[in-house]
């Protein structure tokens, strides 16, 4: 197996950094195992012991291995802070295919979903019912109108900004220009021009843990490295940030601070304060997704903006997709006029065109004048279904929930330990889809139930399926 070819031109290091990475990605190395010593290894490899050691000094620090004293070097189990080879390009991630990489439970998840089964209760879906998406009526638009609309400039359709900079006004009472938003295709597209422009592969980014960001494919494409960062009940912990950014010279914090996917956690107020005051400190921007802020079951004043707090060092992403649907794929980004302005030329130069189609109906749904109270109306099923959920898993003492205080994602956690691979086979075989915690952090304790999705008619259905699932997980670990 270790049996290393030397090419000419390339660095003796560099061939034994790509044979380990080779190995770790065909799966001849697996998670946790433990690799030869240093000295081995360079008996091995036919080379000086300083060579081995600068190889795995770079694999170290791209978070590929792990040195544990007492243990040796060990295969990194997670995928906190993994980045790329020194040589690997952006081509290269493409030849890798990352987006192409689905993880087993989820295709046996979408595999059911598809099979459209009435017994199978699909509370995994990150979207909204077609039963509580808001409808509107639209006045007649002609394809014409749409060829002769020439409010659209880089940042996107005006009147759509002005709409969503008046929503922002009457929400929080404080002011987004027009000139401040960029329209997107979608929250995604923000985050991925964030990625292109303002970072580069091997630069730090801190996050949440658990986060929904850890599942995304695009920072491993980009080269980014991301480190999870614990939470508590008043959101992302700020003594174990400040230490991961001193660490790791993180470039910069991506939070969730209201209704959090996937744990549902609101930041307090309290929180919101000192994390800016600390990012200020360091000089490290802020991104603040607040894709769920329309969704609140509290007064906007318990879940101010990071944005509000600090508006020069927050880059705020919005989307309007959690509402009408992801189909409609309108987004924004405020950040600073010039950094807009380099990102909405970066969007041209990849021909990431921005139909105006969505972007209009975007803007007639949100200056309908019946939008507020049809928007009141879906927090008001929202909280409902979400206060049902709750309140049968907070019936069941071997899981552990907290109401959320907006969204539509209710986490739990199973109060006898870590699942095993046989208790997350329990929900496929019942039939009741919900999202891992292994898809957000390391951690394999918890779940994420999208509780919009249980409506008083399948209600009984969940209940009877979870309580089954319950009763066979918890007679599982008696038996250990």
């Amino acid at each position: 197996m270790w049996s290393l070819k030397k090419e000419k031109g390339v660095p003796v290091y560099v061939s034994i950094i790509e044979l380990i990475l080779t190995y770790i990605k065909n799966g001849d190395l697996l998670p946790g195992e433990r690799l030869p010593s240093e000295r081995k290894l360079a008996a091995y490899f036919q080379v000086n012991r300083s060579t081995v050691v600068h190889a795995l000094d770079e694999l170290v620090a791209l978070g590929w291995i792990l040195r544990k004293q007492g243990s040796g070097t060990i295969v990194n189990e997670g995928k906190w802070g993994i980045s790329t080879t020194p040589r690997t390009d952006w081509r290269r991630y493409l030849e890798q295919n990352v987006f192409a990489k689905v993880d087993p439970y989820t295709e046996q998840i979408e595999r059911l979903i598809k099979q459209s089964d009435h017994d199978v209760l699909d509370l995994y879906t990150g979207e909204l019912p077609l039963d509580l998406i808001p409808s509107f009526s639209f006045p007649p638009l002609t394809w014409k109108h749409f060829l002769e609309e020439e409010q659209q400039d880089d940042l996107g359709y005006y009147p759509l900004r002005q709409a969503i900079s008046n929503e922002t006004e009457k929400e929080y009472g404080f002011s987004l220009s027009p000139e401040s938003l960029l329209i997107t295709s979608g929250a995604q597209q923000a985050l991925f021009l964030i990625l292109q422009v303002l970072l580069q592969s091997g630069d730090s980014v801190a996050i949440e843990d658990p986060s929904f960001l850890y599942a995304l494919p695009i920072f491993q494409a980009a080269g980014i490295r991301l480190y999870g960062v614990n939470m508590d009940q008043e959101g992302i912990d700020l003594f174990s940030l400040e230490k991961v950014i001193r660490q790791h010279r993180v470039k910069m914090v991506m939070v969730n601070p209201s209704f959090q996917n996937p744990t549902g956690k609101t930041m307090s107020m309290k929180r919101r304060k000192a994390l800016v005051e600390l990012c200020q400190n360091y000089q490290i921007p802020i991104l603040e997704d607040d894709v769920f802020a329309k969704l609140n079951f509290v007064p906007s004043d318990k879940i101010q903006p990071l944005k509000k707090l600090d508006p020069e060092n927050v880059l705020y992403i919005g989307s309007l997709s959690k509402i009408l649907g992801s189909t409609t794929k309108i987004g924004w980004l405020s950040a600073p006029t010039s950094v807009n302005q380099q990102l909405a030329e970066a969007r041209k130069m990849m021909d990431f065109s921005l139909s105006i189609f969505p972007q209009l109906l975007a803007n007639l749904a949100l200056t309908d004048e019946n939008f507020p109270m049809k928007v009141s109306s879906l927090k008001q099923k929202l909280e409902q279904r979400g206060k049902a959920v709750f309140q049968l898993l907070d019936q069941l003492s071997e899981w552990e929930v907290t109401m959320p205080e907006g969204g539509f994602y209710i986490w739990a956690k199973w109060k006898q330990g870590k699942l095993q691979q046989k208790d997350w086979a329990v929900f496929l075989q019942e039939g009741l889809l919900i999202a891992p915690s292994f898809f957000f952090s390391e951690n394999q304790d918890s779940i994420r139930i999208n509780f919009s999705r249980v409506d008083e008619i399948n209600f009984p259905l969940f209940e009877t399926k979870l309580r089954e699932i319950t009763k066979k997980m918890s007679m599982d670990s008696n038996r250990l």
